[in-house]
């Protein structure tokens, strides 16, 4: 249920950036960088976690957004569930047996920008073991410099639909749906 999404999103939308003469290396600000996923439990209630804190990069060539690429990563156990219950039966062995070295990671592999603001930046996601290639629908926000920060920025929505089962979680299915929504949100600042 943790997503490496974040990546991917960033990815995307710097395909879509003022144009550059060579690629540009992009860091997350993990402090406005979010993975949130959400499930139905048993048809009652949508559940909600999310990721924060992760680190990831962006090499950029506006002249050629497909060259550019994107890298993400993530500690499982950093999931917020909103419950310490849930959590730790997340963690457990019904779900990802998860200890302090397991990661969540993305690393695109092709960017296919679809319009002036948009791309679809496909990855592979490597998650509990398992690694399966994503479609990441991205959506540049705003470029530009950072009116505090005074650099290049930029920030990035997209979305995905994963299916738990794919990645050896997904116990309880169908009654907790297999079906996992992703929504990516970040910021990216270029490195210096």
């Amino acid at each position: 249920m943790k997503m490496t999404f974040a990546a991917i999103g960033l990815a995307a939308a710097l395909a879509t950036t003022p144009a550059l003469a060579a690629p540009e290396k992009y860091t997350l600000d993990a402090s406005h960088s979010q993975i949130l996923f959400s499930y139905s439990h048993l048809g009652y209630s949508t559940t909600w976690g999310m990721f924060s804190g992760f680190e990831g990069e962006i090499m950029f060539d506006q002249e050629e957004p497909s060259a550019s690429s994107v890298t993400v990563s993530m500690p499982v156990m950093s999931m917020l569930t909103g419950w310490e219950g849930r959590f730790q039966h997340f963690m457990s062995e019904d779900f990802f047996g998860a200890t302090e070295e397991d990661m969540v990671s993305f690393t695109s592999t092709a960017i296919e920008v679809t319009g002036d603001d948009t791309a679809l930046i496909t990855g592979d996601l490597t998650m509990n073991g398992v690694t399966k290639s994503v479609v990441l629908d991205a959506k540049l926000n705003q470029a530009g410099d950072h009116p505090m920060e005074n650099k290049p920025w930029a920030g990035f929505d997209a979305t995905t639909t994963l299916l738990r089962s794919d990645f050896n979680v997904g116990a309880f299915a169908p009654f907790v749906s297999d079906e996992v929504t992703v929504q990516i949100s970040i910021e990216a600042m270029k490195a210096e």
